[in-house]
């Protein structure tokens, strides 16, 4: 099994300052990497700020590698655009981003007010769309780059209390297919990461024992390799406790309706075989639904 480096290589790591970015942004400056080490700095909510990402660059350096520190907002455009031209600027190119950064704010919908709702789609799902586009062009200009996005099973799968956190995890998802077709001729690998971690994040969530079990550094492994020269695309990987898992979105044969049928009397008639999932499929892209239609009909 040879080993995984990133010798010449420039990462940009969000929210690093702590939990699954920490470890990411100590993992690959490990590997030889130079790292961006981003992080507002805020609490869970958002709210305040610290110097959580300086630390985490001492940490790099004392271990002997390269790193420096941004407290850019993700989801300021131009915030990002400085940080990628600094790390240009400094080591001529960034090949890989993780986008790592979040906040929570639970409540069930009933409760959950539309200024909450915004904000967490604004800093998970604009945050990494502008982060991303921040590295674009330059991923494009060099041939080359990796980027790793952050899902959670609360977008993939849902989870009480999280529409809001939930419906950016899911369009996170949706933009990482997106990219990973648009990027492969330029050689961007795009892939998406679901954690399962204990962190400052989850830490009211998990039992101690379990807390202990999902530590992140387990994670790590799994989203070094989707960033790596050898990556697969448009992956949606599943991590935690050491554990990893492929994620589908598949898509049934179906059936298709006609005369009388196509009614929604008919939908409700033949629902059993619609939802049938022997010979599903998983498309690799939206275009192939609708070849899938065409298949069933006449010719």
């Amino acid at each position: 099994m040879s080993s995984i480096r990133f010798d010449g290589r420039v990462a940009i790591v969000t929210g690093a300052g702590g939990g699954l970015g920490r470890h990411y942004a100590l993992d690959l400056a490990a590997r030889g990497a130079k790292v961006v080490v981003n992080d507002l700095g805020g609490a869970r909510d958002g709210t305040g700020q610290s110097d959580a990402a300086l630390a985490v660059v001492e940490e790099i350096r004392a271990a002997g590698g390269e790193a420096i520190a941004n407290g850019g907002d993700v989801a300021d455009y131009e915030q990002m655009a400085a940080m990628v031209a600094e790390a240009k600027a400094r080591w001529g190119g960034v090949h890989i981003l993780i986008n790592n950064a979040g906040v929570l704010r639970d409540k069930t919908f009933a409760k959950m007010t539309p200024e909450d709702f915004a904000f967490v789609v604004r800093v998970h799902l604009l945050g990494t769309a502008l982060t991303t586009k921040a590295c674009w062009d330059t991923f494009r200009e060099q041939n080359y780059g990796r980027v790793l996005m952050t899902s959670s099973s609360s977008g993939l799968f849902g989870n009480f209390g999280q529409a809001n956190y939930g419906a950016a995890k899911l369009g996170i998802a949706g933009l990482t297919r997106t990219l990973a077709i648009e990027g492969a001729r330029h050689d961007i690998r795009v892939n998406t990461i679901a954690p399962t971690a204990g962190t400052r994040m989850t830490e009211d969530l998990f039992p101690e024992a379990a807390f202990a079990a999902f530590a992140p550094e387990k994670v790590a492994p799994g989203a070094l390799y989707l960033v790596s020269e050898d990556a697969p695309t448009n992956v949606i990987l599943g991590a935690g406790a050491g554990a990893f898992q492929a994620a589908y979105i598949t898509l049934t044969p179906g059936m298709l309706l006609s005369g009388d049928d196509l009614s929604p009397e008919g939908v409700a008639a033949h629902w059993d075989a619609i939802v049938d999932r022997s010979g599903e499929i998983v498309p690799r892209s939206g275009a192939e639904q609708a070849m899938s239609i065409a298949a069933l009909l006449p010719s």
